[in-house]
């Protein structure tokens, strides 16, 4: 049985964060999708070149932050809201709800 985060049950480093980052291009592929927007066109929204945006659709977040990743969220007009909560174990975790 999985833990839920993928990342964890392949035994990678940094799982929560790539978990994150997974779900932050998720959000961004979609928002792409809903505005029927070209690579080419979010690209030029966005301020990176289209290669990188195809690089994002295909799940490669090699040189994305999170940080940077948030602001593609912004300039394709979305709204960002951080919540932080209790957790009832030890560690928390990190999720996007979109």
């Amino acid at each position: 049985m999985g833990t839920g985060n993928v990342f964890a049950d392949m035994g990678l480093r940094n799982a929560e964060e790539l978990l994150f980052k997974a779900d932050l291009v998720i959000a961004i592929g979609r928002i792409i999708e809903k505005r029927h927007l070209s690579q080419s066109s979010a690209a030029e929204i966005v301020g990176v070149d289209q290669p990188k945006i195809s690089a994002l659709m295909s799940g490669d977040t090699r040189g994305f932050s999170t940080d940077r990743l948030i602001k593609i969220l912004t300039r394709l007009g979305q709204d960002i809201e951080i919540h932080v909560l209790d957790s009832r174990k030890t560690k928390g975790r990190v999720r996007v709800a979109a």
